[in-house]
This record gives structure tokens, sequence and C-alpha cells, in this order.
């Protein structure tokens, strides 16, 4: 008998948190369906009915990844969509820093999915996208500071953009491999002077 739409839902999500689990302790390198299997005292052959290859469960772990990413906690000004250009460009850079434990746990999952997704073109072009999409969002918010005179008029937002991503992931890897040099309020004051670096042109 096929089950119901609700056990099978019910399954997936056991699965989805199964395989968090196994990043958060293992990363990318230790997930496995056998790895998921046990986490969840289940067979490898229940897995294989939600994931047919080691790519199907790379990419589902990568998805658990963006839904706990975007489900995350934001500020209420965020939230509510009351924060526009220059504050939400900080909120967005701030939300990718490994500033507590849990974005900690998350930013070290990311950076170990590095080395999957390069080794695989279609993993790739969807790490790209991801990436590409937080850019374009990046932009939205610089181009609404230039309008708002909170930054000059040049270079042009999408080129702002490509240096805050890049300049926000470098110090991603530096406080997740030296956290002690980069606690989470060097950080921010990091963030705060990149920022005013912009502000001044």
């Amino acid at each position: 008998m096929t089950p119901a739409r609700g056990d099978h839902d019910a399954r997936r999500t056991e699965v989805s948190q199964a395989v968090w689990r196994v990043l958060a302790a293992r990363g990318f390198g230790g997930l496995t369906l056998r790895a998921v299997a046990t986490e969840m005292g289940a067979t490898t052959g229940l897995l294989t009915h939600y994931f047919p290859s080691k790519r199907a469960l790379v990419r589902h772990a990568l998805d658990v990844l963006d839904r706990r990413s975007a489900d995350r906690p934001r500020p209420a000004t965020e939230r509510a969509g009351a924060a526009s250009g220059l504050v939400m460009l900080r909120a967005r850079l701030l939300d990718i820093l490994p500033l507590d434990a849990e974005s900690a746990a998350s930013n070290r999952i990311w950076v170990g999915s590095w080395d999957v997704a390069l080794a695989d073109p279609e993993l790739a072009d969807e790490h790209a996208a991801r990436y590409r999409q937080g850019r374009e969002r990046m932009t939205e918010h610089i181009a609404e500071a230039q309008r708002l005179g909170e930054l000059p008029q040049a270079p042009p937002p999408a080129d702002v953009a490509a240096a805050a991503q890049s300049f926000v992931l470098g110090l991603v890897v530096q406080a997740l491999f030296a956290p002690v040099e980069f606690p989470a309020e060097r950080q921010i004051a990091l963030v705060d002077e990149f920022l005013a670096g912009l502000r001044e042109g």
C-alpha cells in the first residue's frame, strides 16, 4: 500500500533532520546514505526510496541548508521590511557571518560543500546561482542606498555588491579558521569599517 501523503512528508522531514545532524557532526565528507540511515535508525534501502544516488542526497542536503538559512530568525525591522538601503545591506552582510554557534555550524557546512560542488559541474552551477542571487539582493539594497544619498553614485551597484560579497565570504573563512582572532564583535566592527569605506567612496 502506498504511504499516505502526510506519512511521506513526515518521513521526509525526519530524513532532512537526520541529514542535518550528519552534516553538523561529519560535514559533507561524512554524508553517506549509510550514515543518514544509521542516524535515523533505518535501513539504507529506505533512504534509496528518497535518494537513489549520493548526488541526490547531496542536493537535498544543500536544499536543507538553504531552508535553514532562510528560516533563521531575523531582526524585526528586516522581517517587517522596515529597513532599507545601507541598513538592509548591513543586515544582509551580518546575516552571512558566523556570529554565534548556530551560524558558525551552518557556515562550516557551507564551506565544506564548496569542494563537493566544485567536483560536480551541475552542483557548481547551482552554487553559482545561489551566490548570484545573494549579489542581486545586495545590489537592490545598494541601489536604494545610492538613491537615498547614503552611498556615492559610483561604482555601479552590481560592482559594489560583488565587492561586498567577496569581503564577507573572506571574513567567513577567517572567522571559521581563527575564531579567537575573529570573535563576533570584531566581525561586526570589520563590516562597519567596510561600509564606512563605501560611504567615503
